[in-house]
């Protein structure tokens, strides 16, 4: 599998086994490629259903750090189910804890942010405002990394930036300044944990990045918890568990949709998301999502697509 393949597999915080991923030599059949999609939509819906049940539980009374610590303790159960199912618990032998205490630190306070970003705004904006990531990504592997990013991509990441800038409407009066700057930051903090997770992968397995940050959320969830302990009512209760489950189901369907079809032909169904979300947002609490909102998100996801296919460009250029 591409070092490309392997980082955009990492969305959502659950990269898929490179032991069984391994990109096939032929074109998949039709019927595989169609298989793909659907999951990667599918995962699409549970992440969008992720970040409602964590705004109506958050609006519920529910602190962040317990929110975090339901989510990736129940998260465990399809993860651990998964890897028996396919690599095998040796796989979760590890020999870079540096490395992955680096990722857990970067990719949770991406996730804090990105958690409490929903308490602020419209659950559409905030979805719209993580598709900054890859533009973040190009700008932090140049920078940190030393990768040659050519003119198209800086441009890319450019005019996405301004795409955010639209969303974020900074006008007095009209813009929600936590909300955006956490959002933003959230952003930030997922690029971050994918160029972290660069310097891991060749000798650590997807399973084995997602279960150590998967425990490094629990324990933060603890941890902070242990300063802020709402206890839910049993409603309340049922749907952080749900989060946590969907939110595992999520990332194993991006896993199996990377197994079905090419990165290139599914990465850009990530954008469905937002439909979700703007569904969920509408249905639950009558959002109707901002026209500037959309209308940023259009120019985002175009630049993020665009940055994703030179990016494939590049490597198969390298590979040849």
């Amino acid at each position: 599998m591409t070092r490309a393949a392997k980082l955009v597999l990492t969305r959502g915080v659950i990269p898929a086994p490179t032991s069984t991923l391994a990109a096939p030599a032929a074109q998949p059949p039709p019927q595989r490629i169609a298989l793909g999609i659907a999951l990667r939509v599918a995962a699409m819906a549970c992440m969008a259903c992720l970040s409602a049940l964590v705004k109506w539980t958050g609006g519920r009374g529910v602190p962040v750090f317990e929110i975090i610590l339901f989510r990736n303790l129940f998260a465990f159960v399809p993860l651990l189910l998964y890897v028996w199912r396919t690599t095998g618990f040796g796989v979760l032998r590890t020999a870079r804890p540096a490395g992955h205490l680096l990722r857990a630190v970067v990719g949770l306070s991406g996730m804090v942010c990105g958690f409490s970003a929903v308490q602020y705004l419209p659950l559409t904006e905030a979805t719209a405002l993580q598709f900054a990531s890859p533009l973040f990504m190009t700008a932090l592997s140049a920078l940190l990394l030393a990768e040659p990013v050519g003119r198209h991509r800086w441009g890319a990441v450019i005019v996405g930036f301004v795409g955010v800038l639209i969303m974020a409407r900074p006008v007095p009066g009209h813009m929600n300044l936590p909300g955006v700057t956490l959002g933003i930051l959230s952003a930030l903090g997922a690029a971050g944990a994918m160029v972290a997770i660069r310097q891991i992968t060749d000798t650590e397995k997807g399973p084995t990045i997602v279960f150590y940050f998967t425990l490094g959320g629990a324990v933060l969830g603890v941890v902070g918890s242990a300063f802020h302990w709402v206890t839910p009512d049993p409603v309340t209760l049922a749907a952080l568990i749900v989060a946590g489950l969907i939110g595992g189901v999520g990332q194993l369907f991006l896993t199996e949709a990377l197994r079905n079809a090419p990165i290139g032909v599914i990465a850009p169904f990530d954008y469905t998301q937002l439909v979700w979300a703007t569904i969920f947002g509408l249905v639950i609490w009558g959002e109707v999502p901002h026209p500037l909102t959309l209308a940023g998100a259009v120019v985002v996801a175009g630049s993020g697509v665009y940055i994703l296919h030179r990016e494939l460009r590049r490597f198969r250029a390298a590979a040849r």
